[in-house]
């Protein structure tokens, strides 16, 4: 890799871009399937690469990765660590909810399984998207979201930047987690919700409703 240039045009749910070549010239092709960095690459970084031939004699980058200190923040998306933060706040809580008697262990036990599956479907959803298959429906997608997977789903979107850009998507994510945790407060808190906490042998929380 002995080429240095500006990584530009990269479309991450393509998997493919174009380097700018520092010295000048034509824009060289990269896909995702060349780069040998950490994580996932994106637009308007220096990099280094080598060129290589396509099977139609096209030139394009055999490898590339970040160049210097841009290779250190290159692993995961900014808003990972805080997506990481708010999905084990989230189990976590649930778990010392269970462990002081205000829910039954299925609480904490489905938001961590549906959180691993939804985290699933999006690298398989990402992974598809790169190599040009069958995608995930989305609306597949906000059924594990809306059911209590969507702390997984958070992780997924930012780890594998996947989804985040989508408006459309995110208002649907968005409302999935604002139903879901509507219907999670109004199980814990509402009088109302009284026969179903029963039913599930969830105590009421202590405070002072009752």
């Amino acid at each position: 890799m002995n080429h240095i240039g500006l990584l530009t045009a990269w479309s991450d749910d393509k998997g493919f871009g174009f380097i700018t070549p520092t010295i000048g010239g034509e824009r060289v092709f990269a896909h995702i399937s060349a780069y040998a960095g950490r994580g996932r690459p994106s637009a308007n970084r220096e990099v280094r690469y080598s060129l290589t031939e396509d099977s139609q004699g096209r030139i394009r980058a055999g490898q590339f990765q970040y160049t210097g200190i841009g290779k250190l923040g290159a692993s995961v998306a900014p808003g990972f660590w805080l997506a990481l933060l708010v999905a084990v706040g989230v189990i976590g809580g649930l778990s010392s909810a269970y462990e002081f008697g205000y829910v039954p262990v299925i609480v904490p036990a489905a938001y961590a399984a549906m959180s691993l599956l939804a985290f699933i479907m999006y690298a398989l959803d990402k992974a598809a998207a790169v190599k040009g298959r069958r995608r995930v429906p989305e609306n597949r997608l906000h059924l594990f979201e809306l059911l209590g997977g969507w702390p997984g789903a958070l992780i997924g979107q930012q780890l594998f930047r996947h989804k985040t850009r989508k408006r459309t998507f995110q208002l649907g994510f968005w409302l999935c987690v604002l139903l879901n945790v509507g219907a999670l407060g109004w199980l814990l808190l509402c009088p109302e919700a009284a026969l179903v906490r029963d039913t599930l042998g969830i105590n009421p929380l202590e405070l002072g409703w009752w």
